[in-house]
């Protein structure tokens, strides 16, 4: 459980919004966010039967409120951000394949809708504003990661043609967090559990391990530590695609067998967090990286607790930080999963909080 009286500080009393909230990170954040007794959550989302779900697995929580509304709707939004002091936008077309060919859909609702957020979050004089970005995002070989490079860049360059206005834009980077909506762990155990074939795109593959507490963590730290323009990246183990798949067999007793279909339009094989050009610009500082702006005249500002007690990175130390240099064996991996409960008995069925 995460206990920080700072967090307390930023949260106590106060409205937060998060975009695309009724999903599986949504509900974790909110389940979080409850606990430090903000004024109200606002979820905003398109789906009105997600909401309904939202509204049901939260026992109609008088501090929820629920929005119905899409990103690309910059009046509707301008209406939901009103007065809130927090913003944490999640909100986002994601399915790789998909979005390589509907291409105008994805910057309409992940590049146009994140401006939509920025100048929604100006308007209103929002505190602080967390953009959720994807692992996709560094060094970008699809649609979606381009879109999400183009959204980072968009938070990042707010905080400095802002003028008098006080909102903090930063970023959170990672991959999928294990079993969320459309994750490994759900769709290998179904395939497992119904006897299928198990479809592996590459067995070279490797993802890091990111636990819904640990998303929801590094978002907090966002909140507390940036001080406008950089992306926070988390310090992760990962794992061989086939070695999780292993590890599911035994647990649930099958021996299904495998089949290569190679790699979806957009997919890479590995992972990668922060690229060669912005190790130069990147702090280690606890269990995280915190990679600066790269608009040179914000990088370091003193004030930030990374720059007084974190350490800039070089390229002798760390040319880039992917999932492929950070593999455990199978053994620990499994130690991992069942240390974030990620292997229980139900793991498609029952929630994350």
């Amino acid at each position: 459980m995460i206990n920080n009286t700072k967090v307390r500080e930023i949260l106590e009393g106060k409205t937060v919004l998060i975009t695309g909230g009724t999903g599986y990170l949504g509900q974790a954040l909110t389940a979080e966010i409850l606990k430090y007794d903000p004024k109200s959550v606002r979820i905003f989302s398109r789906d009105e039967v997600k909401h309904h779900k939202f509204q049901e697995k939260f026992a109609y929580n008088s501090k929820i409120r629920n929005f119905i509304g899409d990103i690309r709707d910059y009046q509707r939004l301008l209406k939901a951000v009103r007065q809130a002091d927090v913003v944490i936008h999640a909100a986002a077309l994601k399915r790789l394949d998909l979005l390589e060919y509907n291409v105008d859909e994805a910057v309409k609702t992940n590049i146009l809708g994140t401006l939509n957020v920025v100048n929604a979050c100006l308007a209103n004089n929002v505190e602080k504003a967390i953009l959720v970005s994807t692992d996709k995002a560094c060094s970008p070989v699809n649609t979606y990661g381009a879109c999400k490079f183009v959204s980072e860049r968009i938070f990042s360059e707010s905080n400095f043609s802002k003028g008098d206005i006080r909102t903090v834009f930063t970023t959170v980077r990672y991959g999928n967090v294990l079993e969320s909506t459309g994750s490994v762990i759900p769709f290998f155990s179904e395939k497992i559990k119904n006897g299928e074939e198990i479809p592996l795109t590459d067995p070279r593959m490797t993802r890091f391990i990111i636990s819904p507490q640990q998303a929801v963590g590094l978002i907090f730290d966002a909140m507390l530590y940036g001080i406008g323009g950089e992306v926070f990246v988390p310090k992760l183990p990962s794992f061989r695609i086939i070695d999780l798949i292993e590890i599911l067999k035994e647990k649930l007793g099958k021996n299904n067998g495998t089949k290569t279909i190679g790699l979806r339009p957009g997919e890479k094989i590995h992972e990668l967090m922060i690229n060669y050009a912005e190790i130069p610009r990147t702090y280690d500082f606890r269990d995280l990286y915190v990679i600066s702006s790269c608009i040179e005249k914000y990088q370091h500002g003193s004030e930030a607790e990374y720059v007084k007690h974190g350490k800039l990175l070089n390229e002798s130390e760390m040319k880039e930080y992917s999932s492929e240099d950070m593999v455990v064996s199978k053994n620990e991996a499994t130690e991992i999963f069942k240390r974030f409960n990620l292997l229980r008995d139900d793991p498609i069925r029952q929630t994350i909080y």
